[in-house]
């Protein structure tokens, strides 16, 4: 499912990508090397197989502490990996990397963070051959992160590509991922898995939507650009994901195994640009998808395991000699059609250099080894991944500098100015997408009484507070009496009454929407019973901008893209007219509105 961008539209985006020089066609970093360095080589000759098997694996480990978890936690890490502490598995796997998770219980606080950091990185440099790790984290911000606060956090990536088309510029993109890379390596964090740079052409598409910076290439192509440069500006590896892209599916790999219908020609138009722009960027390292494409390779591989699209396209076609990592292999996408000891080896044989979060980590340390041993991969092969990895550890300072200090985190996570910047960056984000009435900008003269209610979301990790309740606490904060009332993603009879109810003492109705698809359902019931109160309504989609598609007319509608505070406290700046809405729709919403699209205040 494919939506063509208009001429206009086209137009505004080779503008965009300009600004950013060198976005698609830059040659590699000069700061690449060609080949590691020598002393890799002589480091990498002083370990035995084991160790160099270990070096290709990215693991989970639950609790806080390297060396004290709490008593569920040592617990949980027994039952995976045969051993009580994160220290212990580090000595007993000899693994490359630590991947950090809120469920895992690895992020309580910054300053734990940090301990817990410099824990990992002391077991690992008590090993016969000393190596540091490199830490990661899936810090998209938006709909996906794991550090919440009071760390800073930043617009997702589809509002900021909302914010880049209004501006006409990728330099806010770039300074949230600086700003953000600062704050993962003041906790000991070396890697994000971050910028997405899949282009999101189809609404439909259960696990990428907002992660996306929008459905046009080279749009998407000159942010993915711009947060590469910002991520390694500030020490973190950066990481393009998921190739050759999952903008187009209508499966959650998670759960399934997409298949990505494009033609070679859709794909070279669609998904490759942003790729190509990353490996143009210096991008560190570059993430598979659990996707199948025929176009790319007929065999029915999911592209993780494709030797044709990992090595014929990614290094060869696109040139990249950086760190290729998978997509988690305990996802399903990867495992449907090949067991848990097939996996890492076939992923190897692919091109693939990490291999994150192995569901049986010990399974598929010694299948691998097995697989040299019976001589299906080479121990040349492993050492190739071996170097690449060595060689963004040391590009990254790690063999210099390891550790980080805890007490020094307060003065550079969370800060005061990172907040403010954060807020002034998702200030250009909002989406005004109708105001017939021109009833926005709210007056606390005009409506003084506010209902904010609609979606609850999961909090991602921390990151927001409740929604309704965080929005009506902005809105009152700005002069308004606003009473925050959620009803849920999926409404009941009474909770729709109990809404309505309410709607009818106010001067007017903020209802937040969550993902409404098809016939809207009951988030669709519940904003057509608040509509026909005759009370103004204003629809703000919290997530994904198609809601307005599957909702009755209102009186206004927005998107902020996201439901983490600093989305919404920049849609209550809009709805209040403290700011002017300034986003564009980085994508189309069908049968409504075309890319580009969003008005403003006169």
């Amino acid at each position: 499912m494919v939506y063509r961008a208009s001429r206009r539209t086209l137009l505004a985006a080779a503008a965009l990508a300009a600004v950013t020089p060198g976005a698609a066609t830059a040659a590699a970093a000069p700061d690449r090397p060609d080949l590691p360095a020598p002393w890799l080589r002589r480091l990498v000759g002083r370990m035995d197989l084991a160790e160099k098997v270990g070096q290709l694996f990215v693991t989970r480990v639950f609790g806080h502490s390297a060396t004290a978890p709490d008593e569920a936690d040592a617990a949980a890490n027994l039952a995976a990996f045969g051993v009580r502490t994160a220290a212990e598995l580090v000595e007993r796997y000899r693994v490359g990397g630590v991947v950090y998770f809120g469920w895992a219980h690895n992020v309580r606080s910054p300053a734990q963070v940090a301990d817990l950091s410099d824990g990992l990185q002391r077991a690992a440099l008590a090993l016969p051959v000393p190596v540091p790790l490199l830490v990661s984290v899936d810090q998209e911000h938006g709909a996906v992160a794991r550090i919440g606060r009071p760390a800073a956090l930043f617009p997702g990536a589809m509002a900021l590509g909302a914010g880049a088309l209004g501006s006409g510029s990728v330099d806010r993109a770039r300074e949230a991922a600086l700003l953000a890379g600062r704050e993962l390596a003041a906790l000991g964090i070396g890697q994000d898995y971050a910028p997405v740079a899949d282009v999101n052409v189809n609404p439909a598409n259960p696990v990428i939507g907002v992660r996306s910076f929008g459905s046009d290439p080279q749009a998407v192509a000159a942010l993915v650009a711009a947060q590469v440069r910002g991520y390694r500006a500030a020490g973190i590896a950066a990481t393009a994901k998921h190739f050759p892209g999952h903008g187009d599916t209508e499966t959650d790999s998670h759960v399934g195994l997409p298949v990505m219908r494009h033609s070679r020609e859709e794909w070279e138009r669609l998904d490759e640009p942003p790729f190509r722009a990353a490996v143009a960027a210096g991008v560190d390292a570059v993430m598979t998808a659990h996707i199948v494409f025929p176009a790319l390779d007929p065999s029915g591989d999911p592209a993780t395991l494709s030797r044709p699209i990992v090595t014929g396209i990614l290094r060869e076609r696109l040139g990249f000699g950086g760190v290729v990592v998978t997509d988690a292999l305990d996802m399903a996408g990867v495992r449907q059609k090949y067991g848990n000891d097939r996996v890492p080896v076939l992923a190897l044989k692919a091109g693939c250099d990490q291999l994150l979060n192995a569901p049986d980590l010990e399974l598929a340390q010694r299948s691998v080894v097995a697989a040299v041993r019976g001589g299906e991969l080479s121990e040349e092969r492993i050492e190739e991944s071996v170097l690449r990895i060595l060689e963004l550890k040391r590009r990254r300072g790690l063999f210099e500098d390891p550790y980080v200090d805890p007490g020094r985190v307060p003065a550079a996570v969370g800060t005061a100015a990172h907040l403010a910047a954060a807020d002034a960056i998702a200030a250009g984000t909002t989406t005004l997408l109708a105001n017939p009435r021109g009833l926005l900008p709210l007056s606390p003269e005009r409506t003084p009484r506010l209902l904010v209610t609609g979606a609850d979301p999961l909090s991602p990790s921390g990151t927001t507070g409740p929604t309704t309740g965080v929005l009506a606490q902005e809105l009152t904060a700005l002069g308004f009496t606003a009473t925050a009332l959620p009803t849920g993603l999926e409404p009941d009879a009474a909770a729709v009454a109990g809404a309505v109810a309410a709607a009818r003492r106010a001067a007017a109705v903020v209802v937040c929407t969550y993902n409404v698809t098809g016939a809207g359902g009951p988030q669709r019931t519940l904003v057509q019973a608040l509509v026909d109160t005759g009370v103004p309504v204003v629809a703000l989609a919290v997530r994904n901008p198609y809601d307005v598609a599957a909702l009755p007319e209102c009186a206004a509608s927005l998107a902020s893209y996201a439901w983490t505070d600093v989305e919404l406290r920049a849609a209550a700046r809009v709805l209040a007219g403290e700011v002017r809405p300034a986003g564009r729709l980085p994508v189309p919403v069908p049968g409504r509105y075309p890319l580009g699209h969003g008005l403003t205040y006169s």
